[in-house]
């Protein structure tokens, strides 16, 4: 069977609208191609800024447990500067110390020893008191005074004779753990009206060292 011009001329208009349809599919192709392409660069940009943002927050969180713990230090030296002046006239008054000395530092053979307060009395008293200061007392203050009473005349050869005994004074300080203390022989401070008093039983027996 012959094909006919006019068949012919209907073919090629079918192949040429097919071709222009084929071509305005490669545009839409191509427009929908770069679309995606500016949403990934403006995704990749929200996570850059995204990732700016985070580590930027990681600098602040940095930052404020630094002050944090700035602050705890400045609460610490602000609790022990509170405590020295009742301390001192409770150890004077109480206990007949003569010498009383915060913040006493001493090293020896590479080792160190850092006492709050340290109190002692020579004569007839003969007695020397080592005070721990707390703003919030913890189980581990007993820990902490006993190792400080064991090592005390290590440091101190010269009150090697002296009778010591050990106080924890504390702003917070629970009645659970107050009991814990007493019973490890140590006298208990506590703050009242921003004067340090002693919070001890009258039969209250302290463990001498």
């Amino acid at each position: 069977m012959s094909t006919t011009s006019d068949e012919v001329w209907q073919l090629l208009r079918e192949l040429i609208q097919s071709q222009q349809e084929n071509a305005h599919r490669f545009q839409e192709t191509d427009q929908q191609f770069k679309e995606t392409a500016i949403r990934f660069q403006e995704t990749d940009r929200k996570f850059q800024e995204t990732d700016q943002k985070f580590r930027a927050t990681e600098r602040q969180l940095k930052e404020l447990g630094k002050q944090i713990g700035g602050l705890g230090q400045k609460f610490g030296s602000f609790t022990e500067g509170l405590a020295l002046p009742s301390m001192e006239t409770l150890l004077r008054d109480r206990f007949g110390m003569e010498i009383i000395s915060p913040s006493v530092r001493a090293s020896k053979n590479g080792q160190h020893l850092e006492i709050d307060v340290l109190a002692y009395a020579n004569g007839d008293i003969n007695t020397a008191y080592i005070v721990e200061v707390k703003s919030h007392v913890r189980e581990e203050a007993i820990a902490q005074l006993q190792n400080l009473v064991e090592r005390f005349r290590f440091f101190f050869p010269e009150h090697h004779n002296k009778t010591l005994y050990g106080i924890i004074a504390g702003v917070d300080l629970s009645a659970g753990l107050r009991e814990k203390i007493l019973q490890a022989g140590f006298y208990v401070a506590r703050i009242h009206d921003s004067v340090f008093e002693l919070d001890t039983p009258a039969d209250f027996q302290p463990q001498p060292f």
